[in-house]
């Protein structure tokens, strides 16, 4: 691999799409492509991307607002698709003509730049994967959503990063003052469902080591969560021990760009 720098751009996160750009050197890939095919080339066409630049789209896992674009967007733009095969099922993805299959922990070399080694993780109904990204720099970067709690094996795989982009999907306390029915409440509080800011907060107390210097809040929910309380509910147990910087990815990126220089 070359030693290049890594940046990333969040197209934007949340239950109305998902989609993170990386680029190191010529490379350049998208994890999730879950908007319209119009509003993703609208978004990459703000931080001026041509599309048609677009090297590989790794899918996390089926859901819409994740996946939602995403072989229209490979066929239209010349982009090689990746997801598991579960996830290439559900979708009706051919696993040979339309899109390549990777098992768990099978690092991926997408290009001379860029390796990726997918973890799974526990979410309802999907096989979901988080994404530990390496461009040879010394640097990785961690790529985590959608899962009710984190495995021994993704804290794991998360401590040394230099970067991290993980969900703080939810404010308990709106959450069970909100309208949702029990069941759904239930769900989403469930092993499968989504982290809340005080389960994100233990999980980067827990991995957090000096080489993490950027941290990504993502896909926070619109109704049960604010970015004020889960930015607060995590500089409360990090703050003392971290020194880098702390971001929110909204749903209507791109709103910010993180660069990991070379170590």
């Amino acid at each position: 691999m070359l030693d290049m720098g890594l940046e990333i751009i969040h197209l934007g996160s949340g239950s109305r799409g998902n989609s993170t750009l990386l680029i190191s050197g010529n490379s350049k890939i998208l994890i999730d492509c879950g908007f319209s095919l119009k509003q993703t080339e609208l978004r990459l066409k703000k931080i001026d991307i041509e599309p048609k630049t677009i090297d590989a789209i790794i899918v996390t896992h089926h859901h819409g607002d994740h996946s939602k674009s995403a072989l229209r967007a490979s066929k239209k733009w010349g982009s090689k698709l990746y997801s598991n095969t579960e996830t290439a099922i559900k979708m009706g993805w051919n696993p040979i003509s339309e899109c390549r299959t990777f098992a768990n922990l099978e690092r991926l070399d997408i290009s001379e730049e860029i390796s990726v080694l997918p973890i799974p993780v526990p979410h309802d109904d999907a096989e979901n994967i988080a994404l530990i990204v390496s461009n040879g720099d010394g640097n990785r970067a961690g790529f985590v959503t959608d899962l009710g709690e984190a495995t021994v094996e993704l804290k794991r795989h998360l401590k040394g990063c230099s970067h991290i982009s993980i969900e703080a999907n939810y404010d308990h306390e709106k959450l069970m003052q909100g309208p949702y029915p029990d069941s759904l409440k239930r769900r989403i509080m469930g092993r499968g469902g989504h982290l809340s800011n005080s389960q994100t907060a233990d999980i980067i107390k827990e991995i957090l080591t000096p080489n993490l210097k950027t941290l990504v809040l993502c896909h926070l929910s619109d109704r049960n969560n604010a970015p004020h309380l889960a930015e607060s509910e995590v500089l409360m147990q990090i703050a003392d021990d971290f020194g880098g910087s702390i971001f929110i990815s909204g749903q209507d990126g791109p709103d910010f760009k993180i660069v990991l220089e070379n170590k």
